[in-house]
């Protein structure tokens, strides 16, 4: 176990924070140095997990070299697009990483008027400091799964994706032969084949071939 390994697990009197902003191509962090009380800005490329582990790191020894206490490093983000993998990066890092629920963070929309990474970062700092202060009204973080927990949610989400999909068909279907005035067809019926073919329109003429090849591919789909 190396230094700052063992910083991280006894618990530092001191403690630098980092707040990342994630997006697909670029990382917003707002560094607060707990010695002068500061925040400085830095910016890395999205999913550069090593070039954010050496800013923690020298962000750590910086502060160290000016304190006789340990100095550790925690870092948040919220939950969103890039999942978990951030976090487990880190931790095998030796240093500490909250995921924050996006719906608990307060913001005031009336002020904040224009938004930005910067913008969010520091946010998110002053959410993690005032959590850190007692104030749990600040943010609430939310569990990081395991991988075996993380893949064993994957084929109920890909059913509930299938389902909502399958209702945008049928509703799709049922919208193009409502154009025609046909309100009682049901796609979901077993014989919805059979019916569809025996169709006729408020005017009382077959369906168009067009229309109902549309429907058909809508029935494969």
């Amino acid at each position: 176990m190396d230094q700052s390994e063992s910083v991280s697990a006894c618990g530092a009197a001191i403690t630098v924070l980092v707040a990342i902003e994630l997006s697909k191509s670029a990382w917003v962090l707002a560094v607060h140095d707990p010695i002068t009380d500061k925040i400085s800005r830095r910016h890395l490329d999205g999913g550069d997990a090593s070039g954010l582990i050496s800013i923690c790191e020298r962000a750590r020894n910086s502060a160290a070299g000016r304190s006789l206490d340990p100095v550790g490093v925690e870092c948040v983000f919220e939950a969103g697009y890039d999942g978990f993998w951030l976090q487990r990066c880190l931790e095998r890092a030796g240093i500490t990483c909250r995921v924050m629920d996006p719906a608990s963070l307060k913001v005031d929309r009336r002020a904040r008027r224009v938004k930005t990474d910067r913008i969010d970062a520091e946010s998110l700092l002053r959410a993690l400091q005032a959590w850190r202060r007692g104030d749990r009204q600040a943010c609430s973080f939310v569990r990081v799964p395991t991988l075996d927990e993380e893949d064993a949610r994957r084929p109920h989400r890909e059913l509930n994706r299938l389902r909502k999909e399958r209702v945008a068909h049928v509703n799709r279907i049922k919208g193009l032969l409502a154009l025609h005035g046909i309100m009682t067809y049901q796609p979901m019926r077993q014989d919805r084949r059979s019916k569809l073919a025996e169709l006729r329109t408020a005017e009382g003429s077959a369906l168009l071939p067009r229309c109902a090849r549309r429907s058909r591919r809508g029935h494969s789909r």
